[in-house]
């Protein structure tokens, strides 16, 4: 009844005639109009518009009473606290609606419903029994009120924050360090939204869904400013979130929980019993409403070739990227529902069983990290990319760092990054590959390349490209020219160049004629008439920023678009340390030197040295006699496991092709710490840097240091007689593996009257060297 009497014609009693009018009415009541439909919220609301009246001096609380007062003495009414507060309400409406826009007003209304929502979402996350639900059901509620511009306070939000990034992606207080300054509410809500909840489990979407979510809030925050060039630009691919609840839930219907305990056991035992352990999830079925769910995901996606990525609890963090060490699967998705939901659920168990392989398990007891309950999430993306003919790839992808330890010159700047760049699917960008090269590209001159000459570019260049085959549902390595030569592909201008008479060039126009049998992929118009390079050196520094520490991310560039495929923070930390290399060494001393460093270090006193015969290696004529040589650095690797020691062999350690180097894995080399490439080109063993690869993080990870000696390089030291001339302990370790003198153990005191091989590394200066002192010369 007051308001009604105070916004009719008595209102004359408090305004003066100067004051009033029938506008000020109408808002008022327009504004009671819009406050009313949350009765519950009223006295809130105008605690709120008081509390902004009086901070912006239009008028203040005593003052307001005052007048309150004054009114209800004029009409003759009772004045008492029920009364003047009715007043004060009806008055601060009056003012709020004639000071304010319909905009504003509305803009404070909703922010007294986001403050009465937030609280009782902020209740929820501090009750212990409250149901993953019932918290999903709070925060839909909350982000159903308009965003607005004003907000909680960070006070106040952070540690909801915290909570809902800690139960739904990841509870790692590094992540979370960082995650809470840039995963809003809002952004959690969109988040749920393409998550895949089991029905019975709980869960985290796991670290390297957490890792590429944060990065994209990062680069392109809800709140604050954004960068034009990277909303024009910089996307995700379509991603669905499928927790860990999926793989506890799947274990447990099928009576294979115990297989929790699989991480406890030998590692031989281990090893042997996974190939037996894949098999049964195999077989193994998930339940019925699961499939149904997995049926409309399907359903939903659409026929697009899909990627099953893992993205356990453990992955992706800080100082354990995990690299390589659980599977991801592409998928062709194509045809009927029940042949896509069956391809489905094969890459679904065979992402899930990686949580138990061997170089998973031994991964983590290298790290400590055993006893940790690891659980399996994983992350469902469309595969980014083109279909040509039965082939599905995108433009170029790769791998992408802030800080470029693979500096050649001095011109390049370290702290501006370097991309691992391919043309087609990534994983060429990531795995130690065959006889072909990727394009490293320092993004402080992108342009800039080691090689000189046409013929040096054209041998340096990449010759093989991945590309997923939709035909026969698997990735395929074709020639790059002869795929080129087949299809019509609108970013060739892109990627290739031409020879034209010793001279490489860009071509100069998009629908140039290019001459296949004179070209080369090179990617100079891309980095020069795309904007790639500046985006990514942009996203690489807004990135280490908010992380602290340097970062690595996987991106794909198709159709003009760059797109964050993963991001993780990198143990780099200790590559800004300055290391000395000893002046005045004894040129007698010195087993090698090398001239391309990728990180500064030192290693000292090491006891033993493995020495693979690069000259042996080559001579081995068959496939199965080169792996051999892997299955013994294996077992080396395990009889020295507590000493200090340097392993040496040819070309490239962890390749995938047995001609250039030894396969091996992480679990074959992880008690070394030094691993060296020998480069002899006289034998087909030629350079190529590791860095960016999944082999080198876990080098880095494990503190090993990688080295790369050229003796066929000018100034280059390597004393190849001291590795044959020193007696071979190998057949004392054990007598099984001597093998023609390919694989040699020297034990370094023994053959030079007491001292070790000292190892320095200086990144700065690009030089190293290995020389033999006694251990109290060694600094």
């Amino acid at each position: 009844m007051r308001v009604g009497v105070l916004m009719g014609q008595n209102a004359k009693a408090y305004f003066t005639s100067a004051d009033i009018c029938a506008a000020d009415l109408i808002r008022a009541y327009r504004l009671y109009d819009k406050m009313i439909r949350f009765p519950h919220l009223l006295n809130e609301i105008r605690e709120l518009f008081l509390s902004v009246l009086c901070k912006r001096g239009i008028v203040c609380a005593e003052s307001i009473r005052q007048d309150a007062v004054k009114q209800l003495e004029a009409l003759g009414e009772p004045v008492t606290e029920q009364a003047v507060a009715e007043v004060i309400g009806s008055l601060t409406d009056m003012y709020f609606a004639r000071h304010f826009t319909w905009e504003d007003i509305e803009n404070y209304i909703n922010f007294a419903r986001k403050r009465d929502s937030f609280q009782k979402l902020n209740k929820l996350m501090n009750s212990e029994e409250v149901t993953s639900s019932r918290i999903r059901e709070a925060v839909r509620e909350f982000c159903a009120i308009p965003m607005g511009s004003l907000y909680i306070p960070p006070g106040d939000s952070t540690g909801v924050r915290v909570g809902l990034i800690s139960r739904f992606i990841s509870d790692q207080l590094p992540f979370l360090g960082v995650a809470k300054n840039h995963i809003t509410i809002r952004d959690m809500d969109e988040l749920m939204e393409q998550i895949i909840w089991n029905p019975r489990r709980g869960g985290r979407i796991g670290g390297k869904s957490a890792g590429m979510f944060l990065a994209y809030k990062i680069i392109l925050p809800l709140l604050g400013q954004r960068d034009p060039e990277f909303e024009k630009y910089v996307r995700i691919p379509e991603s669905h979130y499928f927790n860990s609840g999926f793989l506890t839930d799947f274990l447990d219907s099928n009576n294979l929980f115990s297989l929790h305990s699989q991480k406890y056991k030998s590692r031989e035992t281990i090893e042997e019993e996974y190939a037996q352990i894949s098999g049964t999830i195999q077989k193994a079925t998930f339940p019925s409403d699961v499939l149904t769910q997995f049926r409309a995901f399907l359903e939903k996606v659409g026929e697009h070739p899909l990627i099953i990525r893992s993205s356990s609890l453990l992955e992706d963090n800080v100082g354990y990227t995990f690299s390589g060490k659980y599977d991801s699967v592409f998928i062709a998705n194509q045809g009927k529902i029940g042949t896509r939901l069956n391809e489905f659920t094969r890459a679904l168990k065979q992402v899930l069983t990686s949580v138990f392989s061997a170089r998973a398990i031994l991964y983590r007891l290298d790290h400590n990290l055993l006893d940790f309950d690891e659980r399996m999430s994983v992350l469902v993306q469309k595969v980014v990319g083109r279909q040509f003919n039965d082939y599905f790839f995108p433009t170029a992808a790769g791998v992408a760092f802030s800080q470029n330890v693979y500096a050649w010159t001095p011109r390049i700047v370290r702290a501006d990054g370097l991309l691992r760049m391919v043309f087609g699917l990534g994983t060429r960008a990531v795995d130690r590959i065959g006889p072909d090269y990727t394009r490293m590209i320092p993004l402080s001159h992108p342009l800039l390349r080691p090689e000189v000459s046409a013929e040096e570019i054209k041998k340096y260049s990449q010759k093989l490209v991945d590309v997923f085959d939709l035909k026969s549902r698997s990735i395929l390595t074709v020639p790059a020219m002869d795929l080129l030569r087949t299809i019509h592909h609108p970013d060739l201008y892109y990627v290739v160049s031409v020879d034209d008479e010793g001279h490489l060039s860009a071509p100069l126009f998009k629908n140039e004629q290019i001459d296949m049998a004179r070209a080369c992929i090179t990617f100079d118009n891309l980095l020069s008439k795309t904007p790639v390079a500046g985006l990514m050196k942009k996203i690489l520094h807004k990135l280490e920023e908010a992380y602290g520490r340097p970062v690595e991310v996987e991106f794909a560039w198709d159709d003009g678009k760059l797109y964050l495929l993963q991001c993780r923070a990198l143990a780099l930390s200790r590559l800004v340390e300055k290391v000395a290399v000893p002046k005045d060494i004894d040129p007698q001393k010195v087993l090698f030197t090398c001239s391309t460093v990728l990180f500064s270090s030192a290693v000292n006193n090491i006891e033993y040295i493995v020495y693979i015969d690069p000259r042996a290696y080559a001579a081995l004529t068959t496939f199965d006699k080169r792996l051999a040589v892997a299955l013994i650095v294996r077992r080396i690797n395990r009889l020295l496991e507590d000493k200090v020691y340097a392993l040496f062999g040819p070309g490239r350690w962890g390749t995938n092709d047995v001609k250039m180097g030894i396969k091996v894995s992480y679990e074959d080399i992880n008690r070394t710490r030094v691993l060296a490439e020998i480069a002899m080109r006289e034998v087909g063993i030629v350079p190529e840097p590791s860095f960016g690869t999944h082999f080198f993080n876990d080098l880095v990870e494990a503190n090993i240091v990688p080295l790369a000696i050229d003796p066929d390089s000018s100034g280059t030291v390597f004393r190849e007689e001291f590795f044959h001339q020193c007696p071979n302990a190998l057949v004392s370790l054990d007598p099984e593996l001597q093998r023609d003198g390919i694989a040699r153990v020297i034990h370094v005191p023994s053959c030079t009257q007491g001292q070790y091989l000292q190892v320095y590394l200086d990144g700065d200066e690009q030089k190293g060297v290995g020389f033999l002192g006694y251990p109290e010369q060694a600094p």
